[in-house]
């Protein structure tokens, strides 16, 4: 498996801690690595399956956690393919719970490098959450004995296939969250479940409904999210290499239930046709034509710009000229002739060559601030932070922009 590339998680169904482990592996996550840390934990009494199986067509991988209790599915029974023999991990039960400081002292002694810092990051969010909504520390959390048994597998497994693969970014638009209630050891409690939606509020994950009346996203899944995107937006401009897709366990009636990961690597430089459109105009204020610029790049116009020229009988006029997709030309257009005073318009296709996007997020003294690279192959020729996040910031702290800016220059060299 190539490394250092990039990972999109497609979240459209919701997503859990079982869900992305068997992403994973369909995406060519070799279940050795999987079983190699599970087995460093002690994991000796619970045995790891998966299984191809289809969800409304789609076929995806199945993961399950047999933890001696009765297991039902609506899938194809899973194929054994580990069973964890070790019997190092040792954990007192209170009460059919666990506490998070022993499964903590356990991560912290049996693994290391980049799977016990991911394993870290999932948990200690998780953890978080659970302790400010119970009102609590957090190395008093309490997890129900079977969730934290499936937690501690996911997390464990997903922190160390996260780690073979070494994704150089990670990106999620949005994922669905649900609507309606829930059962719980606390009750019938409202979708999103608490804990998610905490894990989410404190990331600053990008969430929607889904259009389903059940919990679509679990606190282990949305704890993953939290823990590994460095962007919540589109997938960034790249050549995919694999693609794989786990299976959730319910089948819902108008989707599959699953996960989609998506490894890619960027494109160098990529060609494509643009058009430039293009009007002259005499007979605007500066305050129509600011309107005017702002709903052509609303209509998905590249770029937008003015250029003054002198038309006939001398008289000073403007060049209205916008850079627009195949895909976007005629909105764009459109948006010309409705929002200028121009009858018309001309257009002339470019070729043009660009390099690849990618945002990443820096810490700064004023909050985390995402930067713009622009990429040729794995090589940064420019890194640019956004500067809408850099003047939000400063007013918030009641400082200059170009102290956050140089703020966020020097966190991303530092990197």
């Amino acid at each position: 498996m190539v490394k250092g590339k990039h990972l999109h998680l497609d979240c459209a169904s919701g997503i859990a801690g079982d869900m992305t482990l068997g992403a994973l592996i369909d995406l060519g996550v070799p279940v050795e690595v999987i079983g190699e840390a599970l087995d460093a934990i002690g994991a000796g009494a619970w045995r790891l399956t998966h299984a191809r199986v289809t969800k409304r067509g789609m076929a995806a991988v199945d993961v399950k956690v047999n933890t001696g209790h009765q297991i039902t599915s609506a899938s194809e029974s899973p194929t054994p393919t580990l069973t964890l023999t070790p019997t190092r991990f040792r954990l007192e039960a209170d009460h059919g719970h666990y506490h998070y400081g022993a499964i903590r002292e356990n991560l912290v002694a049996n693994l290391g490098g980049d799977t016990l810092a991911r394993a870290l990051a999932i948990f200690d969010r998780l953890a978080k959450a659970e302790a400010k909504l119970h009102g609590t520390t957090v190395d008093k959390v309490e997890f129900h004995e079977v969730g934290a048994i499936d937690s501690i597998v996911d997390v464990v497994g997903t922190a160390a296939a996260l780690a073979w693969l070494a994704p150089a970014s990670v990106t999620c638009a949005s994922v669905a969250m649900g609507h309606g209630t829930l059962k719980s050891a606390h009750g019938i409690l409202p979708v999103p479940a608490p804990a998610a939606l905490e894990v989410l509020r404190e990331a600053g994950g990008v969430m929607t409904d889904g259009g389903l009346a059940r919990e679509l996203c679990t606190p282990t899944g949305a704890a993953i999210l939290a823990a590994t995107v460095t962007s919540w937006t589109a997938a960034p401009t790249g050549r995919a290499i694999a693609v794989g897709w786990g299976a959730g366990d319910l089948d819902f009636p108008d989707r599959p239930n699953v996960v989609r990961a998506v490894l890619s690597e960027p494109v160098a430089r990529r060609s494509e046709t643009v058009w430039q459109i293009e009007a002259n105009i005499d007979d605007m204020t500066g305050e129509l034509c600011a309107a005017a610029a702002e709903a052509i790049l609303a209509a998905g116009a590249l770029d937008a710009w003015w250029t003054p020229i002198t038309m006939k009988k001398g008289r000073p006029a403007l060049v209205l000229s916008a850079l627009a997709t195949p895909a976007e030309r005629d909105a764009v257009v459109a948006a010309i002739l409705r929002e200028t005073t121009s009858i018309g318009v001309r257009f002339t296709a470019y070729d043009r060559v660009a390099l690849s996007r990618e945002t990443v997020e820096v810490a700064t003294p004023y909050g985390t601030i995402p930067v713009k690279l622009a990429k040729d192959g794995d090589v940064v020729r420019n890194a640019a932070p956004e500067y809408e996040a850099c003047a939000a910031a400063a007013k918030q702290h009641g400082v200059p922009v170009k102290l956050v800016y140089a703020a966020a220059v020097a966190a991303y060299a530092s990197r």
